[in-house]
């Protein structure tokens, strides 16, 4: 059935890809920037020409000279490599290794989210080149640095939290949990225990329970895909407790489902909101949310490492140090390859 489903999905990129090639070929994308996702087009073939304009316009377009300053590798860049191996085993430890990428270490069980250590993301074409981003720094930790894990989470589909080359490099008995009709792009790499989640439903991994939150996003992998689960996730072990926000706009969605929890941190992205802001909440989005889930640490995560929306990569940690009030101190993890500890 998996393998029906794949010949299926890579049946509909091949014929849309072409589509969208020949459009381009006759001039007949536009080259507006707003976000295919937000799009109210329906079909697939309208969603794949605008993804194509969007992608054709990055390529022509002029450097942004913010770009060659967000590869400075001494800002908002820990000067110290982690050391996850000399963690304490209780209470929280977390690394912030780049993007939506974490090290944490959850009263003993350690959990990797979103892992993304490839240079580039985007679509490979014929196995041979990547068609997307680069990074502006490297991952704060390469993947052989890595301590034993024991849980791996992708909150979705899509390929800046979703790197098929990472995940082909991880160990094959880690257990992952993911969201609602996305295991498929992996199914035939030998994962022994793959879990998907959609929201209300929960699991437990190595004394971790794991709950599907509702946030405010979109799940497609690709704009000729169909729709695919997206989710938050709580992280409760112990008395310790961790959301990891995975993508979402501003909503009282997220907040509802943990009002009356008492949450350590909670891991909310704060990038891609220009033009993005009905798929990205902006760093006041984030901070609003924040204050409604009454949780002790913000952590911050969705910039720095990769250009996906206009604004310049260091704006959104700036523009949420103004929207604190005073409060600086409840913001955990600004820099990439930083730790911050919760003891138990």
């Amino acid at each position: 059935m998996g393998q029906q489903k794949q010949k299926k999905s890579s049946g509909w990129m091949r014929r849309h890809l072409l589509l969208a090639l020949a459009a381009l070929a006759a001039g007949g994308v536009s080259r507006s920037r707003l976000a295919w996702a937000q799009s109210t087009e329906p079909g697939p073939v309208a969603r794949t020409l605008r993804f194509f304009g969007i992608w054709w316009d990055r390529l022509t377009q002029e450097p942004d000279p913010s770009d060659h300053e967000a590869k400075d590798p001494t800002k908002y860049v820990a000067p110290v490599r982690p050391a996850p191996r000399s963690w304490s085993s209780g209470g929280i430890t977390a690394t912030w290794i780049g993007h939506c990428t974490f090290l944490i270490n959850l009263e003993g069980t350690t959990i990797l989210t979103d892992p993304v250590f490839s240079e580039k993301i985007g679509i490979r074409f014929l196995g041979l080149a990547t068609f997307g981003v680069e990074r502006f720094v490297p991952p704060a930790l390469a993947l052989k640095e890595l301590p034993p894990i024991d849980l791996v989470l992708l909150s979705h589909a899509h390929m800046d939290h979703y790197d098929i080359p990472t995940l082909r490099r991880l160990p094959r008995e880690v257990p992952m949990i993911l969201a609602r009709d996305t295991t498929e792009f992996i199914e035939d790499l030998g994962f022994a225990n793959l879990q998907e989640l959609e929201w209300g439903q929960s699991a437990e991994v190595k004394g971790v329970r794991i709950e599907a939150l509702p946030v405010k996003h979109w799940g497609r992998r690709y704009p000729w895909d169909h729709d695919r689960g997206y989710n938050g996730l709580l992280l409760t072990k112990h008395q310790r407790s961790i959301l990891f926000g995975g993508d979402t706009a501003l909503t009282q969605l997220l907040p509802a489902a943990v009002q009356d929890r008492q949450l350590d941190a909670v891991m909310l992205s704060i990038g891609a909101y220009n033009p993005y802001i009905q798929n990205h909440a902006s760093p006041e989005n984030a901070w609003e949310m924040f204050n409604a889930m009454q949780a002790r640490y913000l952590i911050p995560m969705h910039w720095r490492t990769f250009r996906l929306s206009r604004e310049h990569p260091f704006e959104p940690y700036q523009r949420l140090a103004g929207a604190v009030n005073g409060s600086a101190s409840r913001i955990a993890l600004h820099a990439v390859g930083a730790t911050w500890s919760l003891p138990s």
